[in-house]
């Protein structure tokens, strides 16, 4: 199989990095060991913002307000091309009990962002089901939450039905060929892709394809574990953060809670300790959630790097190997401009954002304390 591109990796970031090349013109080859956009990708809550955005460094800032921007297009138009529609709801978020308030305040009028304070009368006219305990908190009316399952299932879709985008599930990698420093190709359990581009975009496990071609990322997986209840639509209508938590109303009713944050290495099961903790928080901030048992409770492995920082690049001492990875909490909120810096790179064109602050060199110096 020939291939301009092979990508490892198809969640929502390989499978948005395939649609910015194809559209590009270069023929891609996407390759999955499991299911497309079944790991970290459909176990998120899908909150278009990051928690507490003042909180995170410029390169993260610029990738999430060029990505909430393009979301509304991306959501249209996969919705149009598939026929799957992945739910951008543009509800707002409110958050309580923020203890930096001034610095909120400050990052959001240095970045032109919509951040203001709300007192408790008017957080309750907003959403007067919930229990809070706090006399004002900061809302951002703008933030929108995307059900991410299903803008996995459009961007699979996509992948699937574009001509220049070949998807292979249930596929390993056994090697990735390099000869006098240079990509030849990947060689799958089902055949050889010919190629002399490739991009890791396997989220956690990108360090695992990486380390097998010598090469070191700071990548590590970071559980979460989420819940969710199945409500009657418009018992809560905007996300809500408190404490590092939130709820999150889906369309049909269904209120996601989470989530932990645990380096727990690949383990990816559940605990009874996270179970009672998010149903503790769930129920005392929406109390109407007493009387109704969690439909389904999982976890999902994070790309956890250093500041939450991407890489995204050129590797280097392997001419054609590339990454876009380590989005730690903030896959799918960056995701938009992180796929298409990741093309601009590859297509030489004029980048959307500086990419020198995601250049794996440069992230590499950042780990190593040379670069701030």
């Amino acid at each position: 199989m020939q291939a301009d591109v092979a990508l490892i990796g198809a969640g929502v970031i390989g499978l948005l990095s395939a649609k910015e090349l194809a559209e590009a013109g270069l023929r891609v080859v996407l390759l999955e060991r499991g299911m497309a956009a079944r790991e970290a990708s459909w176990a998120g809550g899908g909150i278009v913002s990051p928690l507490y955005p003042w909180r995170y460094s410029d390169p993260v800032t610029a990738l999430a307000s060029w990505s909430q921007s393009a979301y509304v297009h991306l959501a249209q138009e996969l919705r149009e091309v598939t026929d799957i529609d992945p739910e951008l709801r543009q509800k707002g978020l409110l958050m309580l009990g923020v203890e930096d308030e001034d610095d909120a305040l400050a990052w959001a009028r240095r970045h032109y962002r919509p951040v203001q304070t709300i007192l408790r009368d008017e957080i309750l006219r907003y959403e007067p089901a919930i229990n809070i305990e706090v006399e004002r908190g900061l809302w951002m009316p703008e933030v929108a939450s995307i059900r991410n399952p299903r803008l996995g299932q459009a961007l699979r879709q996509y992948a699937m039905q574009h001509p220049n985008i070949t998807l292979l599930e249930n596929t390993q990698v056994e090697e990735v060929q390099i000869q006098n420093d240079c990509i030849v190709g990947c060689r799958t359990d089902r055949g050889w892709v010919n190629t002399d581009k490739v991009v890791v975009s396997a989220g956690a496990w990108s360090q695992r394809v990486l380390s097998e071609l010598g090469v070191n990322v700071p990548i590590q997986p970071v559980r979460g574990q989420m819940m969710v209840f199945k409500a009657n639509p418009g018992l809560l209508n905007r996300t809500v953060l408190n404490g590092g938590k939130y709820l999150i109303p889906r369309a049909d009713g269904r209120i996601l809670v989470g989530s932990t944050l645990e380096y727990s290495d690949f383990i990816k099961e559940t605990t009874v300790d996270a179970a009672i903790a998010l149903r503790h928080f769930a129920n005392k901030l929406l109390p109407a959630l007493q009387t109704i048992e969690p439909e389904h409770h999982w976890a999902g492995l994070r790309p956890g790097s250093p500041s939450g920082i991407p890489w995204i690049g050129a590797l280097e001492n392997v001419k054609g190997l590339y990454i876009n990875a380590g989005h730690f909490r903030n896959g799918l909120v960056l995701a938009p401009a992180s796929c298409r810096l990741l093309a601009d790179i590859l297509c030489e064109r004029t980048p959307i954002v500086d990419p020198l602050p995601y250049q794996p060199s440069v992230r590499q110096m950042h780990v190593d304390g040379a670069w701030s």
